[in-house]
């Protein structure tokens, strides 16, 4: 099963960093989790920063003690090295 991981991560890898600037974005979902990517949303990417919209105060105080798992993960599929992450409260459309 690691072996199957590492492969899924190296393509996908290879496919963000082709993105160059919008790599990031592009791995959010690969990098939170399907979980956690259903519920967020990545919205841009500007110097060294990527700013993820989350549904509430809760979901924003709960990822926050991640940001080391999700930098660690991004920088290792991206070109463009992710620095800080911003957790936007954007309640979702029902």
């Amino acid at each position: 099963m690691q072996h199957v991981r590492s492969t899924l991560h190296k393509i996908a890898g290879d496919l963000v960093r082709r993105e160059g600037n919008e790599g990031p974005l592009l791995a959010w979902p690969v990098v939170c989790g399907g979980k956690v990517a259903r519920c967020t949303s990545a919205l841009s990417f500007a110097d060294g920063v990527l700013t993820v919209a989350v549904p509430d105060e809760g979901w924003r105080l709960q990822l926050q003690s991640f940001v080391p798992q999700y930098l660690a993960g991004l920088n290792r599929l991206v070109q463009e090295p992710v620095s800080r992450i911003e957790f936007r409260t954007i309640p979702r459309e029902r």
